[in-house]
């Protein structure tokens, strides 16, 4: 046994490392931890091996400790305190219940009205959060009572919040897609712009769900009527700070006037101006900013975690050899990529978003890209019909979409357990059948992107042309 661990080559380091990290998340360790822990011990480990022991452990700390302060001093991480901020400061400053109102009033008429208004509202309010939670958790307090009141099923109303929540995960500004940028080192600014459509076309795959599920059954949600167009119109001035805030995103991004960083405190301070003239107190700040130091703390902590856990990944070339390997399959790409996104599924009923994308990427992404024909490789030479660079673009995306799917999915979608906690009188497991028809919607909008990419490319491709 001394000599196993004595002789061991990286490789097999890797793989033995690897499984005691996934024990230790079955055994229900933290995600931060574990891979932190699993990382230093595979470090040391390797550099025992080469240098000796005590020489080992201290080149293992030293390189281990100096990653957080490299990473937290990136530009790109910056973002994600002020985007999630954004959504905070936005509850506050009544945009959420505006944005309801103004969708009821103006979609309400349609089979399911309220469950479409439910859709397009937390559409409209991922446009300004960058947390999928915080979307479910607000909505759950404004659209599940009215939709109750008129009479709606309550595993519908509670499934068409929890779903329209994972709409925040992809739609800009979202921190899920700042995480994916920031591992496989690619641009921000592309990664956002290219969320906006995709997240445009999952909104309206979800609406035409509820509007098919309400025409199979005319108890599960009647439309509401009786809104003229004069009082249709009265909601609109409301709802301008967020297209101000989208505007500001999308123009310091693609006008080329500021950078990703810059859209986000310009668009945080114009949210916290909108929420003190809406009458926010020094209480609804102090609690804006101290959910957003806690969210920002958790997210940081896992990326931190995550990347001690990479650094060893490279030392044992574990990514490389996934890749070579993936890439010798006698099999179609596109298959693979199928396979691959089915793993995604599994461990996202058992794994949160980020933990899983951030475990997952370090050796996925490599593989993508290598199957692709690698990062230089040009659209008419590749598997899936597109450069490396857009390639890098397009499985982000698609990845992002198979973690919102997994907050709906079973044993812990997250956003359903966050549905079911603010509202004690609906049962989480009533939450998941509600939700269960969306996973349906996700797995067709994932078909769609997988077989039109234009969808995905085409807004960062006019950049940079």
């Amino acid at each position: 046994m001394t000599e196993f661990f004595s002789n061991a080559e990286p490789m097999t380091i890797g793989v033995v490392i690897s499984i005691l990290m996934l024990g230790l998340i079955v055994l229900g360790v933290r995600v931060a931890f574990a891979t932190a822990g699993a990382g230093i011990m595979g470090l040391i480990w390797i550099f025992s091996v080469k240098m000796g022991f005590e020489r080992g452990v201290l080149v293992a700390i030293k390189m281990a400790g100096t990653i957080p302060h490299s990473k937290a001093t990136t530009l790109s991480l910056s973002l994600i305190p002020t985007f999630i901020l954004i959504g905070y400061l936005a509850f506050h400053a009544g945009l959420t219940r505006t944005l309801f109102e103004a969708a009821k009033r103006w979609l309400g008429w349609l089979p399911g009205g309220l469950g479409v208004a439910t859709v397009f509202s937390t559409a409209g309010f991922a446009a300004v959060s960058g947390a999928s939670v915080a979307t479910s958790a607000v909505f759950a307090r404004i659209a599940i009572p009215e939709m109750l009141k008129l009479g709606y099923d309550r595993r519908f109303a509670a499934g068409v919040v929890a779903a329209g929540g994972t709409l925040a995960s992809l739609i800009p500004p979202s921190a899920i897609l700042v995480i994916y940028a920031i591992i496989v080192e690619q641009d921000v600014g592309d990664l956002l712009l290219a969320g906006f459509v995709p997240g445009a076309v999952s909104a309206i795959i979800y609406a035409s769900l509820v509007i098919g599920l309400a025409l199979i059954r005319k108890d599960l949600g009647p439309p509401v009527r009786g809104f003229s167009w004069k009082q249709r119109w009265q909601t609109v001035p409301a709802t301008l700070p967020i297209f101000a805030v989208v505007a500001i995103i999308f123009i310091c991004i693609y006008g080329g006037v500021g950078t990703p960083t810059e859209a986000g405190a310009l668009g945080t301070f114009v949210v916290l101006i909108m929420a003190f003239v809406h009458g926010m107190r020094w209480q609804n700040l102090k609690e804006a900013l101290m959910e957003a130091a806690k969210l920002t703390v958790m997210i940081f902590t896992i990326i931190w975690g995550v990347l001690i856990y990479v650094r060893f990944l490279g030392f044992a070339d574990l990514p490389n050899a996934f890749s070579d390997w993936l890439s010798s399959l006698q099999q179609s790409p596109l298959v693979t990529l199928m396979l691959i996104l089915c793993v995604y599924a599994i461990l996202g009923m058992f794994m949160d978003a980020i933990g899983m994308l951030l475990l997952t990427l370090p050796v996925v992404y490599p593989a993508i890209i290598a199957l692709n024909g690698g990062e230089h490789v040009s659209a008419a030479d590749s598997a899936f019909g597109m450069s490396g660079a857009g390639c890098a673009i397009w499985f982000g995306i698609i990845v992002v979409k198979m973690a919102e799917l997994c907050l709906i999915t079973p044993p812990i979608g997250l956003n359903c357990f966050i549905v079911a906690g603010v509202r004690k009188d609906i049962s989480v497991q009533d939450v998941f059948r509600g939700a269960s028809p969306f996973f349906i919607a996700d797995v067709i909008t994932i078909a769609t992107l997988i077989c039109f990419p234009g969808i995905v490319l085409w807004l960062p491709g006019l950049m940079h042309t």
